[in-house]
Formats: C-alpha cells, sequence, structure tokens
C-alpha cells in the first residue's frame, strides 16, 4: 500500500473516530461469514458503526487524536475490529447479546467510554450495565417530579380546606 494510500485511511479512521464519543477494541477473528455478517447487521439496527482495521494504522489514527487513547496502545495485536457509538454501553449489550445466541466471540479486548478506559474482557459485564447520559438525565427528571407530584396530588384529593391536606399529608 502507497504511503498516501495510508495517510488517507488514517485521516479516515481519524475522523470516524471523532464522531463517536465511545469505542470498542475487540476480536471477531473466528467468526465465519455468516456470524460476521449477523454482527453488521446487529450493529447497523442499534446504530453502532463496526470497522475492521489495520492495527498500525489505527495507531496512528489514535495517537493524532485530541483524546488520549494510549491506555489502549497495547491491545492493538492480533485481529482488531473497532465498535463505535455515542451510547456508552450499546455495544457492551451488543456484545453480550450476540453472544447469547451464536457462540463466544467477539471478545472485548478494551473500551474507551465518557473519558475513561475499560481493559480486558472481564470489564463487559460492567460496561453492559453502565446508563446512558440520557437514562441519567431521564432518572434525574423523574427524581424532580416526585416530589412536587406528591404534593399535586395532595392538594387533589383532600379539596380545597387545609383540613384536608393536612389529614392526607399525615396520611403519606
Amino acid at each position: 500500500m502507497k504511503k498516501e494510500d495510508k495517510a488517507l485511511i488514517i485521516d479516515m479512521i481519524g475522523k470516524t473516530l471523532a464522531e463517536y464519543s465511545c469505542v470498542y477494541l475487540t476480536q471477531t477473528a473466528g467468526l465465519n461469514a455468516e456470524k460476521t455478517s449477523a454482527l453488521r447487521r446487529a450493529c447497523f439496527k442499534d446504530e453502532i458503526k463496526m470497522l475492521c482495521v489495520k492495527n498500525t494504522l489505527l495507531k496512528k489514527a489514535l495517537e493524532a487524536s485530541e483524546i488520549d487513547y494510549s491506555e489502549l496502545y497495547d491491545l492493538l495485536h492480533g485481529e482488531t475490529t473497532l465498535l463505535l457509538s455515542n451510547t456508552g454501553n450499546a455495544p457492551a449489550k451488543l456484545i453480550k447479546k450476540f453472544r447469547d445466541k451464536n457462540s463466544t466471540l467477539p471478545i472485548l479486548k478494551g473500551a474507551y467510554v465518557e473519558e475513561t478506559v475499560y481493559v480486558g474482557e472481564e470489564n463487559l459485564e460492567t460496561l453492559a450495565n453502565i446508563k446512558s447520559k440520557s437514562e441519567l438525565i431521564g432518572d434525574v427528571i423523574t427524581l424532580l417530579q416526585s416530589p412536587a407530584k406528591n404534593v399535586i396530588s395532595a392538594l387533589k384529593s383532600g379539596g380545597n380546606t387545609i383540613h384536608g391536606v393536612l389529614e392526607t399529608l399525615s396520611k403519606r
């Protein structure tokens, strides 16, 4: 491959990395064509970008990035498949779901999620249980709405009298 072609590929990988906040490094070697196609379809359905890249080109793209991916460099050996997403737990959930149906692959090498690096297969469960940003915002909104709903329901149930309001609040 010519040096100019490599530079174009590194630039393309770098631009793709910049579009996503979560980077998963996996090993999919050993999947046959049918299972690889099924994994690609599952990634597309869950809005996860799947890229098979050469480790040397990926390392150069990671080094050129504004984000510090240095802890992932040691994981760039053997065959590497990137799973990119803007939802932190989506690739981990996909890996778990795909394994249940098909095989022990893909194997998680490591991940960069929300400025934190996770190295090794043992972190898959942790990554799958991480709440996404939108889930956390929903939880906060629910917690903020709960006291207001209690006061409103107390006011409605007791009628307009102070006695009814106090009685309803004392029961809760």
